[in-house]
């Protein structure tokens, strides 16, 4: 699961600072710690500080999850920056963009740190509370009927802020006018119940888990616990014995009250409610932690520990509660608990490694290579025997020309077995920089993201998975790459066609569909250069002939009927440019033109069609017609076992899955009728081969998942 640990520390990113600063914070050797317990038991941690950028931070860190993955949550240590519902801020944020949290909901946080309206409640449930007032002022009068001493503290803080015994008069004014003076805030005025202090710890929902209670046990000076206490490091002055020597029947007295208390302010997942006994063994409740402290020296981690719980397992254990709070008991039952099924491993292999796979595309994506980009396309060829290596594949040779393409495979081969198919060339004619890698909730964007890095991270992350899972060796996988798809195929086709002829099925890693849809049937695609060429001719003479660049756009507007939408044939000039001298008309005309087909029958009449269109017959104007590229169309068949079986797989896991027809071109042209493909086996993308192409975060995962499960085999 990936979780996210919010805190407050240094940031004061807000738009102003003003109100009551937060005075609380976690230490960095608490938050290390926490996040180091919550890495023990596989778990994605990373931490981040819950200012105003904390929404972006999120998206980025946590995309949507798939069916079955654990969600991500956020571990929330956040005391706020400043203001006096600083506690509600991170939790209310964390609702409103949909993200599970640890602890208790905003409401709670605002009843338990209004001392007041804590003890309010109390009264009402008919929770025993010590006798108490409000004071707005230093000088307001004191309306309830207290007998000294009291105790006096901020309404509105923790931690024992400004908490002190007064026994008289005068030192009540001294009190609040300090806290006055210090906290801007009201004065809650108590009575002091002279006797021993209790802490209970609480854990869970459902039911609510009351830890043993901790006794506080002073020694000289106040019998109380000051925020000097906590704070100066005389903590030798305040013991803490656990469990507290209280009896059975007091015991369970506290604890029970502590499980209403939690109850009463509608508290979740951890809380620790504060208690005075006094001299004849009655309880009274001071106040409710909603955030109890998780510092290793803290009464609630204190008791989980007398229980045999490790600090790890203790964190662990706020994580499972809160799941089950959000997503029902099943969630944290184990796979051997729950009955594993096949491929389960996998699952958790892939899916806990969710960081590791974006950082893999990122790190693709910030490699440049371009089809006319020789230098760049070798870093990434080096970069992938690198990682082939380390799979323990083995480069065949056979298959491999060195310069487009290269094929690796395990050492059982891949004759008869999968040839995953994967171009590493990012198509286009693209000039400048590149697109840098970013990320949104749903989202990825970079170069060649989706037209090429996509595959690669796939690929790479199923196969990674087989091998961790100790699966990959037996199986019989090959992989074809290939570094001109921006040329058409022009130079790899010779050894793809020799290496398809040897798999029993392929999967061709080019970007699928939103819903997780494949391609079975692609169109294919013909190129020519179009060139016509006369004599230079003024502006205005009178010829015979007309000029080149006349004569070129009456041909050219004849050329668009010959598409047929109904019969899938598409013919459209993608590119056009003229040459001319100083204030002559043009001389030359250069033109491409393409053809998208699936009847190759229907393509071959296009062509001579275009061929006859700019025939010259004679004529001072000569033309030149050069075919550039020929990729042949993916038919779809009924009979498809290959994506039967992924289809198949996707109901099983719950992983969206269809099929779609595509208009562009790909390698699973090639492939012979007899042998099963798919195509578009790579995650979704939109605003292919731009600069706003994007990868569908997602389905990055899914096909990850879907590829890896359908190699294992049966």
């Amino acid at each position: 699961m990936k979780i996210a640990i919010v805190y407050n520390r240094e940031s004061q990113a807000v738009i102003n600072l003003f109100g009551t600063p937060n005075r609380e914070k976690y230490g960095l050797e608490t938050i290390k710690k926490i996040k180091d317990g919550l890495q023990t038991l596989g778990h994605q941690v990373k931490t981040f500080e819950g200012d105003k950028n904390i929404i972006q931070k999120l998206e980025e860190y946590m995309p949507s999850v798939i069916s079955g993955e654990r969600p991500g949550l956020v571990f929330n240590l956040s005391y706020g920056i400043q203001g006096k519902g600083r506690y509600m801020h991170v939790p209310g944020i964390l609702e409103m963009i949909g993200v599970p949290y640890v602890g208790s909901g905003p409401e709670t946080h605002a009843m338990a740190l209004d001392k007041v309206v804590t003890k309010m409640i109390l009264l009402q449930k008919g929770l025993p509370t010590p006798r108490f007032a409000e004071l707005e002022k230093p000088d307001s009068p004191i309306t309830a009927e207290l007998t000294y001493p009291l105790i006096v503290k901020p309404k509105n803080e923790a931690v024992s802020f400004g908490l002190k015994i007064v026994h008289n008069e005068e030192e009540l004014r001294e009190g609040v006018k300090i806290i006055y003076d210090n906290f801007h805030s009201p004065t809650l005025v108590e009575e002091y119940i002279e006797g021993r202090e209790v802490n209970v710890g609480l854990l869970g929902n459902s039911p609510v888990q009351a830890l043993p209670a901790v006794e506080l046990t002073f020694g000289e000076g106040p019998q109380i616990y000051t925020y000097e206490d906590k704070t100066s490091g005389q903590g030798s002055r305040v013991q803490k014995v656990c469990p507290a020597p209280l009896g059975d029947e007091l015991t369970a007295k506290v604890q029970k009250l502590a499980i209403d208390t939690f109850h009463a302010l509608n508290c979740f997942d951890t809380a620790r409610v504060d208690f005075r006994i006094d001299k004849d063994g009655n309880p009274y409740i001071l106040e409710v932690n909603s955030m109890a402290s998780l510092g290793a020296d803290g009464s609630f981690v204190y008791a989980a520990q007398t229980l045999g719980m490790s600090y790890a397992e203790i964190m662990n254990r706020i994580v499972e509660v809160t799941s089950e709070r959000y997503f029902g008991p099943q969630f944290v039952v184990s796979a051997d608990e729950s009955g594993e099924k096949k491929g389960m491993d996998l699952f958790e292999v892939i899916t806990k490694n969710r960081s590791g796979l974006e950082k893999d595309l990122k790190m693709w994506t910030n490699m440049s290579s371009r089809t006319e980009d020789p230098v760049g396309l070798s870093s990434v060829r080096k970069k992938i025997e690198e990682r082939a290596a380390k799979l323990g594949l083995q480069l065949n040779k056979q298959y491999t020309n060195g310069r487009s393409a290269w094929t690796w495979e395990t050492k059982k081969g891949f004759k008869d077995g999968t040839l995953l198919v994967v171009p590493i060339d990012v198509p286009g004619d693209r000039t400048g920089y590149p697109v840098p890698y970013r990320t949104e909730q749903e989202w990825i964007y970079g170069e060649g993201v989706a037209s090429s890095r996509g595959g690669l991270t796939t690929m790479f992350h199923a196969l990674t998975a087989l091998k961790d899972t100790k699966k990959l060796s037996p199986r019989k996988i090959g992989v074809f790459f290939y570094a001109d798809e921006g040329r058409g195929m022009r130079y790899s086709t010779a050894a793809f066609e020799q290496a398809v002829e040897h798999a029993g099925e392929v999967i061709v890693l080019q970007p699928g569909f939103m819903e997780g849809k494949i391609v079975d049937q692609r169109r294919g695609f013909k190129q020519f250069n179009v060139i016509v060429e006369g004599d230079p001719v003024r502006m205005g003479k009178s010829t015979r002939d007309p000029d080149v660049l006349t004569y070129f756009i009456k041909r050219a507007d004849e050329l668009q009927s010959l598409s047929n939408r109904r019969k899938k044939l598409a013919v459209a000039m993608q590119d056009v440019k003229s040459e001319r001298y100083s204030v002559l008309m043009p001389h030359r005309v250069v033109a491409t033109f393409s053809i998208t087909y699936i009847d190759p029958e229907l393509a071959r009449q296009a062509e001579k069609q275009l061929r006859e269109t700019f025939n010259s017959n004679g004529t001072s104007i000569r033309t030149y017609v050069e075919e550039i590229v020929d990729r042949k169309p993916m038919s779809r068949k009924k009979n498809h076992p290959l994506r039967d079986r992924l289809h198949e797989l996707s109901e099983s896991w719950n992983i969206p899955y269809g099929t779609e027809s595509s208009l562009l071109p790909s390698a699973a042209g090639i492939v012979p009728k007899d042998i099963p493909a798919i195509c578009g086996f790579a995650p979704a993308s939109k605003d292919l081969f731009t600069p706003n192409e994007a990868l569908h975060r997602r389905e990055l995962a899914q096909r990850t998942l879907l590829l890896a499960l359908h190699l294992e085999g049966e």
